[in-house]
């Protein structure tokens, strides 16, 4: 039986899980990760397709990106992995597949979740217990986005605009979010709304998109508040 196409929405933030194969690692040295980056900016810029946050763990990757098109978010992973997994097939000697079939995504409510996505995202080592805070982690968007680190990758969405009219203000807020703990509901209600490629939203928004797409979509278990976390006025 065919796989039902995924739901693209052109303008629409997904959050992206990828896996490696079996649970084992996609990344053996610094040299990947750069590797890898650089050939996520090259597919992104290609396919059409807007990187906002993003984390490479061990064996994982998340990535939170706005595709253009109904194909950018498709022909920006086929791609990235086309490339990466060719490099590392030739730089270790190895053959065969390095990610766990396709793909999760599931497609974010902006207002609701999108910057509540941006922590889950970066928080990735902290809950893996890799380090303390995520500043210490490098193989991360968060030193682009709340410390003003220069990475081409990043595009800011508007949503993270909106924290402030100037740099410096945008990055002293989106750090502010990070005083608050994402429950554990919370996240659990992000992470299987994307392994179940639905939708991270609320039913309305669901609704909508169900509409959009001419059918059904699984609902995940929902956790914790509807909002995305806002620090207070400066």
């Amino acid at each position: 039986m065919p796989r039902r196409a995924r739901v693209v929405v052109p303008g629409v933030p997904v959050h992206i899980i990828q896996r490696g194969h079996d649970c084992q690692p996609v990344f053996f040295c610094d040299d990947d990760y750069w590797r890898y980056l650089n050939d996520l900016k090259l597919a992104s810029a290609n396919a059409g397709c807007a990187v906002h946050a993003y984390v490479l763990m061990t064996n994982h990757v998340h990535i939170v990106a706005t595709p253009n098109t109904e194909t950018s978010l498709g022909d920006m992973m086929r791609s990235l992995g086309a490339r990466y997994v060719r490099f590392i097939n030739l730089r270790y000697k190895r053959r065969g597949t390095l990610w766990e079939g396709r793909f999760r995504s599931a497609i974010i409510q902006s207002d609701a979740y999108l910057l509540t996505c941006y922590r889950y995202v970066e928080l990735n080592p902290v809950r893996a217990h890799m380090v303390t805070h995520p500043a210490a982690y490098p193989w991360s968007s968060y030193h682009h986005n709340a410390l003003g680190k220069l990475n081409e990758l990043v595009q800011a969405h508007d949503v993270y605009l909106r924290l402030g009219c100037e740099c410096l203000a945008r990055q002293a807020r989106y750090r502010a979010l990070f005083s608050e703990q994402i429950g554990d509901e919370q996240n659990t209600f992000i992470l299987q709304s994307t392994l179940q490629d639905s939708v991270m939203g609320n039913d309305r928004f669901r609704l909508q998109i169900e509409k959009v797409a001419g059918r059904k979509l699984g609902v995940a278990t929902h956790g914790g508040a509807r909002r995305s976390s806002r620090p207070p006025s400066p």
